[in-house]
């Protein structure tokens, strides 16, 4: 993407803004921006809905996709919402030239990468872990239901632009040390405190932008892992350089003519720019208590079951690496080691190089790509009585158990080897690994719109009415909860059913106790009620959320679903604490200097975080911009 003669020097991220909008320089501010692509992997029955109640007909979209991750199959009702669209046997989605992600194709944010994703591009989901796309240059913004749905209706959104914080990367990895250490070593560094400085200073969202002259030896699975950081430090997205090793990678995945360069320019207005010297970062772990912390100081710690993928951040590179590590040794007789390939190629590289059947000699056990595996619903952390459990991904923030050490794939051969955590340099030898230039491409479990196909009915499938989230116009008086937890619901008999960890909708025969607010400490607690907002908000009756580290990026999203976003200290966090019920003030009120909330006879001061436009939203009870709202319209609504 190539700037014009006169136009002021752009950061990735403007340049990818100003291509899809007719502002030529957006700053912090609401912007009516063209979208290229929507991915829908947590809400599609809710976000389907909205968009076929606006009419939806045909998407015009470069791409709509769909992902269906339930791959197994259970009795009880999963901790996500259920999807009664992709259980209708007449929906059809190349009626409206949706694509369809079955399951059992691997997890979203890797099967995007290889798939879809494309350079200079614009996507909006409702999933964090898409940051990952990032890695060949395409900007991913998380957007609530409505927004999405407007999306796929009339291909524009309205986006608060970013500010951009640039993370130079120079020198060279060492052996053992990988780009799962060296997203570890940011985070180590302060990665969070300065994107929170940032977002005070401006008061516009971050995006991380991945450059230096080392960012051209990474590969491009190697940028994805590093742009997955994104959610974890409360940056809204992620972009890398799309250079010759981008269009390399999109050659081999037969999508060549998807590539287009992208470079910041000289002298490009970033906030921060953060130095980072590969060379100098060793192999390091996330402990269970979320520190970074060198591996060599938790040598000797037993484990009990180590997972290899599960999602995006485990590349074909990892899998290949950990089966060298291991190739004639055995597993210790009370370790569970469980393999999961992020993605049907990955799957079948790993079978046409002999690196699944070296893999299974050791004792692994080969399962599926679930997206209850991330959430630990699925082979859970065992107790710490009985040891550690080691992985190579994120676990979500709602995940139950004690915890789990996250690592590199090296880290976690050595641990396989040993059943025990260790530095893997004691391999000595360096693992030298080849990827197959001729990848896997046959997509038989998504499912696209065929020109040969026989005509549709282009019947719309049957979906429930979308709920709508309440508008915020009078003072309320709320619950307090805390995100860890559901709030408290009465069973049919009435009586209280306890807490029990923050799921989707109430259980049949349950009536939620509310309106209720929301009450965080960390940006995980942030994103764990995030997550989950299109559902808690109109039908948990979740009205706000107060937290102390508020990641900008997330306000759009809790906004557009009726949640109100307040920013509080740490005092008056700890003012709030134990307390059972919250005063709000009427939004003017609330938007006026030196506003505060009440908990009985205690003053707490707030800071109202969202935009103007979206206080609209809010106020309306969601995202109401129809399809020809002018966007500076919109953004002083």
């Amino acid at each position: 993407m190539r700037a014009r003669a006169g136009d002021p020097p752009r950061t990735m991220a403007q340049k990818i803004l100003a291509s899809r909008s007719d502002e030529s320089a957006p700053q912090t501010d609401l912007i009516k921006a063209k979208v290229d692509q929507v991915v829908l992997t947590r809400n599609p029955s809710r976000v389907l809905a909205e968009a076929f109640a606006l009419g939806l007909k045909k998407t015009q979209l470069e791409a709509a996709v769909i992902y269906d991750g339930r791959c197994v199959g259970t009795a009880f009702p999963r901790p996500e919402e259920a999807e009664p669209v992709l259980d209708d046997p007449s929906f059809d989605p190349t009626a409206q030239s949706l694509t369809l992600a079955r399951a059992g194709i691997g997890v979203p944010p890797a099967v995007h990468l290889e798939r879809f994703a494309a350079p200079g591009r614009l996507m909006l989901t409702d999933d964090p872990r898409l940051s990952t796309v990032g890695g060949t240059g395409m900007l991913t913004l998380i957007s609530p239901s409505s927004q999405l749905a407007k999306a796929i209706v009339d291909g524009y959104a309205m986006i608060r632009a970013p500010r951009s914080v640039q993370i130079l990367l120079s020198g060279r990895t060492r052996p053992f040390v990988c780009a799962r250490d060296v997203l570890h070593e940011l985070v180590r560094r302060g990665l969070e405190e300065t994107i929170k400085a940032v977002e005070l200073r401006t008061g516009a969202p971050v995006v991380l932008e991945f450059a230096g002259p080392s960012a051209k030896l990474l590969s491009v699975a190697e940028r994805a892992v590093l742009a997955s950081i994104a959610p974890l430090v409360g940056a809204t997205g992620s972009l890398f350089i799309s250079d010759e090793k981008t269009e390399a990678y999109l050659r081999d995945q037969r999508r060549s003519k998807a590539h287009r360069a992208l470079v910041p320019d000289a002298g490009a207005p970033c906030e921060e720019v953060i130095p980072i010297d590969l060379a100098a970062v060793d192999p390091l772990v996330l402990d269970p208590n979320g520190v970074i912390r060198n591996v060599r100081d938790v040598a000797g710690k037993p484990v009990a079951q180590v997972i290899l993928g599960g999602d995006g951040t485990a590349t074909a590179r990892d899998f290949l690496a950990a089966a060298t590590l291991l190739k004639s040794k055995k597993i210790g007789p009370r370790l569970d080691f469980l393999i999961a390939p992020p993605s049907r190629q990955i799957l079948e590289i790993l079978a046409k190089t002999g690196a699944l059947t070296d893999l299974l000699a050791t004792g692994a056990r080969l399962i599926e790509p679930d997206r209850l595996t991330t959430y630990g619903e699925l082979y859970p952390p065992p107790s710490t009585d009985i040891g550690a459990s080691v992985r190579t991904c994120d676990a979500e923030p709602c995940a139950p158990g004690p915890g789990c050490y996250i690592v590199s794939a090296e880290t976690l051969a050595y641990t396989v080897a040993h059943s025990q955590l260790g530095d893997p340099r004691a391999f000595k030898r360096p693992v030298r690994v080849q990827i197959p230039r001729e990848l896997p491409t046959e997509d038989q479990l998504v499912v696209r719109e065929r020109r040969d196909a026989p005509g549709s009915t282009k019947r719309p499938p049957t979906v429930p009415v979308s709920p709508v989230a309440a508008p915020y116009k009078t003072a309320e008086t709320l619950n307090i909860y805390e995100p860890g937890f559901r709030p408290p619901l009465k069973g049919s008999d009435g009586l209280p059913s306890g807490p029990k960890i923050l799921g989707p909708e109430p259980l049949p025969g349950e009536i939620v106790v509310g309106p209720w607010a929301a009450l965080c400490s960390t940006s995980s607690e942030v994103r764990l009620v995030a997550g989950r907002s299109a559902r808690l908000a109109p039908l948990a009756k979740l009205r706000a959320l107060l937290a102390v580290n508020l990641p900008l990026g997330l306000v759009s999203q809790l906004a557009g679903h009726g949640v109100l976003c307040l920013k509080i200290d740490e005092a008056g966090f700890k003012a709030l604490k134990g307390q059972k019920e919250l005063q709000l003030p009427a939004p003017n009120v609330l938007g006026a200097p030196g506003a505060h909330v009440m908990a009985g006879k205690i003053k707490v001061p707030v800071t109202w975080v969202a935009h103007p436009g979206e206080k609209g939203w809010l106020t309306g009870g969601a995202s109401p911009l129809t399809p020809s709202t002018p966007a500076k319209t919109a953004a002083k609504r």
